[in-house]
């Protein structure tokens, strides 16, 4: 079978030369073919200012010790790239347990798909707690990771921070929390303020300037509404109601009321699954239907079911482009069997950014600097960036609810520039 890898970079690097695939956890039978080099792209305004200062490491990995791993089969030269997978393998949930395997197989699939027999896959368990994620990092630092992708959780990220920091290891986390993040931190993970910031423009885009919200009273409703009142404020728009209700529903009529009152021209509704589909008839039995008010959605209407509610046809959402992503979850398949949960690609991404960044000089491949290039990288889910903060930034497409699926009505960006 001959595939094309996913992730490409969007700022021209040095070509890996195509090599046999080295995996210690998994051997698989194919090969890939490199997609050509895009163009480079135009120059981009300056990134972010870091919101943190970074820590000095008191221990910095500077090269080889006794204690790292080795392999029977590991060359001796180059250097190899030891990379930590910190995941929640022993977690209590057991649909924990499961999305951390199926991270574990991405990240798997992504070091075959890269051809560089010199990257290491180590894991430890993220558990349940901090302390065990503490652990779990000490472990991989201990066995010469340069670099840890994982945890996943935001409490798990905060314990494994300083024990990454104090040796000049980055992190690259799946926690959605901000919080969480900078110095030496990275969230590569579906951030709402992403969805927020390009629904909001490409309303604003087409002439809608009253916004309201409903949204969850819990951490991420008020993400949801912060990033909603900036990005409408810098659009040139206003909001004129955020509306919250339990997550549990209890409030939503009262909500749904308050926010058709106001009389928006677009409605943010920051909800997802079978409460979503109460919450548009709510809102037309309120007199602010989808035939009079423009829907808006996050990444949690990135659900099939929803096209089966006729009162949020029409309505538009956020969400990382299709193509790639179905190639991807074919791949998926073809290797493990099933299909892959929605946040695998993430694991995918972040081992395939680790392998685009491998040739540099051991123990210095992983800088701030190449992490938070401003060029971005492109992956199974579209362009990526870290910003210094830590944070991230996605080129998102706007997708449409329609009674046959889910419809392009504009395309993700190829590039960051004027983002």
């Amino acid at each position: 079978m001959s595939v094309s890898p996913f992730f490409t970079v969007l700022a021209p690097l040095p070509k890996t030369p195509r090599v046999s695939v080295f995996l210690a956890a998994l051997v698989m039978a194919a090969s890939c073919a490199a997609p050509p080099a895009p163009p480079p792209p135009r120059a981009l305004l300056p990134p972010q200012p870091a919101r943190r200062a970074q820590t000095i490491p008191s221990h910095p990995l500077a090269g080889e010790q006794p204690g790292f791993l080795k392999l029977d089969n590991m060359r001796e030269a180059p250097t190899p790239v030891r990379v930590g997978i910190l995941l929640p393998f022993t977690n209590g949930s057991s649909s924990t347990r499961a999305l951390a395997a199926s991270l574990l197989k991405s990240a798997q699939l992504a070091l075959f798909d890269s051809h560089n027999r010199d990257i290491v896959l180590m894991t430890a368990d993220e558990g349940s707690t901090p302390q065990q994620a503490a652990a779990g990092a000490r472990s991989l630092i201990a066995e010469g990771a340069e670099i840890i992708v994982g945890p996943l959780f935001a409490q798990s990220a905060t314990a494994a921070a300083p024990v990454a920091r104090d040796h000049g290891v980055p992190l690259i986390s799946f926690s959605t929390d901000r919080a969480v993040a900078g110095d030496g931190v990275y969230l590569l993970s579906f951030q709402p303020g992403n969805e927020v910031h390009r629904i909001v423009a490409f309303a604003a885009s087409q002439g809608r300037m009253k916004f309201a919200a409903l949204v969850p009273d819990n951490t991420y409703g008020v993400r949801v509404a912060e990033a909603l009142s900036g990005d409408v404020k810098a659009a040139g728009g206003r909001v004129v109601e955020i509306a919250k209700f339990e997550p549990d529903g209890a409030g939503v009529a009262a909500a749904a009321k308050s926010v058709a009152d106001s009389r928006p021209d677009a409605i943010l509704v920051a909800q997802g699954g079978n409460l979503l589909r109460e919450i548009g008839p709510a809102l037309a039995a309120d007199g602010a239907s989808n035939q009079q008010v423009q829907y808006l959605g996050t990444g949690l209407w990135d659900d099939p079911s929803i096209v089966k509610e006729p009162m949020l046809a029409g309505g538009w959402f956020a969400a990382p482009s299709r193509d790639s992503h179905k190639q991807f979850e074919e791949r998926y398949r073809a290797q493990f069997g099933g299909n892959p949960p929605q946040l695998a690609t993430l694991a995918y991404d972040a081992v395939s950014l680790v392998a685009r960044l491998a040739d540099g000089q051991p123990y210095h491949r992983f800088t701030a600097t190449a992490l938070t290039d401003p060029n971005g990288f492109a992956g199974v889910d579209g362009i990526f960036r870290f910003d210094p903060d830590g944070s991230s930034q996605r080129g998102l497409a706007i997708l449409g609810v329609e009674p046959d699926g889910f419809h392009v009505v504009s395309r993700a960006p190829a590039t960051f520039q004027g983002y």
